[in-house]
Order: C-alpha cells, then structure tokens, then sequence
C-alpha cells in the first residue's frame, strides 16, 4: 500500500493509535497453571510477541514496544535470566529475517552493555538488517527502566551544558524529549497490560505521560486478536484531553 493510501487510511480512523505499548506479563503464571516450569511460559511467550506483531503490521501502527526484559529482571532466579537470555538470541535468530521481509524495523531500547557478547552481536545484526524499513517500528525494551532512561538524557544534557553547548536556563521539555528512547516515534497512545496486575512497573515512564491506559487479566501467552481488539475498541471510546479540555468538556460547563 502507497505511503498517500496509507495516510488516507488513517484519516478515516482517527481512533486508531499510531503507537501502542504492551507490559507482557503472566508468563511464569501461565506456566504453573499449566504444570510447567516459568521457562515454558516465557516460551509460549514468543508466540503471543509475533501475534501481536502481525496484529500492529495489519493495522498499520507506526510502532509497537514491547516490554521484554526490565532492569529490575536481574534480581530473577540466575537460571531463568540465563534462559531468558537464551530465549531472546533464539527469538532474533529465528525472527529477523521474516521482519525484515515485511519492512519492519526492529529497534532495542536499553541498556544492552550488560548482555552478553553474543546477544550484543545479534542485536547489532538485527537491527543493522532492518535499519532501513519504513514500516512497523518494533521496539523491544530489554535491561530497560523508565528511571534509566530518564536518567540517561539528563545525563546526556549535562555533557553539553559542561562542554558550553546548552545553557542551564535552555533546558526545557523539548530538550530533554530529544534525548530519551524513541524520541523519533510518535508518542505512545495506548498502553496494555496483560496478567491482572494494575501498575506501570517502570515502563516509559516520561514517554506515556498522556497514553490510555488498558489492563486485562489475559495472561500474556494467551493474548491474541481478541484481547487486542478489546484494547483498541476501549481506545477507541476515550475521550483523550491531553491535560486539556475538548469544546464537548466546554459547552458542557455550566
């Protein structure tokens, strides 16, 4: 489909968000109800990550992140973040290639200096590959923390208010918006959580300032079509204010 059909599209659809974030929870659940070791649900996981993917291509989202591995997921058993870890060189490898022949580009956000040399390796691979594909942006939190992140611009800022590059009294919003992870998407509109938990776990913390919020009991090896379209229709019925105030809210003052 052209780029003019593709904008038309979404003309015609305004409810439709263009970014869409998910916190995969429930894997280690899924897994014990299933008489099942927690790796066999992180397993099953990846099954519901390319559902959601096919799901976010055929809809035409701008991008879709995906809360994998949070810096918090350290203090796990050894064993599972080993497998963890495994599971997540298995996942490029096997995933890459099929990404990149539907045009989406595959980005990692996080701190991956921890990682391993060969999940480093693969990361760099993946991401070289589908650098230049212009459809689905996926993102792929991993060792990431909105705390971190945050962190990292600030940090970023200081380096060139040191070097006299920016004034203390120049920074603002914006500047810090230019340095955080994702900074080049659009911001995200609709945040899910999966497995009945009703936090934020810090995820994006400054990137859904704004974003809707949806949460379902739905373990996430059993999210598919159904629970993402539940996601979309409740979306889709918001009356999004972004801190303001919509001329409905105003002729309705009294």
């Amino acid at each position: 489909m052209s780029s003019e059909n593709q904008k038309a599209k979404k003309e015609l659809q305004p409810s439709l968000p263009r970014h869409v974030a998910i916190i995969m929870d429930g894997n280690g659940r899924w897994a014990k109800n299933h008489g099942k070791l927690r790796n066999f649900g992180h397993q099953a996981g990846v099954q519901s990550v390319r559902r959601a993917v096919n799901f976010a291509v055929s809809h035409q989202f701008d991008a879709l992140t995906l809360y994998a591995f949070s810096s918090e997921n350290w203090n796990r058993p050894i064993h599972e973040v080993s497998a963890l870890m495994e599971l997540f060189v298995q996942a490029l490898d096997s995933e890459v290639k099929s990404l990149h022949r539907r045009n989406v580009r595959l980005r990692i956000i996080g701190d991956i200096s921890r990682f391993g040399i060969r999940l480093q390796e693969r990361i760099r691979y993946s991401e070289e590959l589908t650098h230049h594909n212009n459809g689905l942006t996926l993102n792929i939190a991993a060792n990431y923390g909105g705390r971190w992140d945050i962190i990292q611009g600030v940090q970023q800022i200081a380096i060139q208010v040191q070097d006299g590059i920016l004034r203390p009294d120049q920074i603002d919003e914006n500047v810090l918006c230019r340095v955080i992870c994702m900074n080049e998407l659009a911001p995200v509109d609709l945040v899910i959580r999966t497995g009945g938990e009703y936090r934020i776990s810090n995820f994006l913390l400054w990137q859904i300032a704004y974003a809707e919020l949806f949460f379902t009991d739905v373990l996430w090896p059993d999210f598919n079509d159904t629970v993402f379209n539940k996601a979309l229709n409740a979306f889709a019925r918001r009356n999004r204010r972004f801190g303001g105030m919509t001329s409905h809210d105003v002729n309705n003052i009294s």
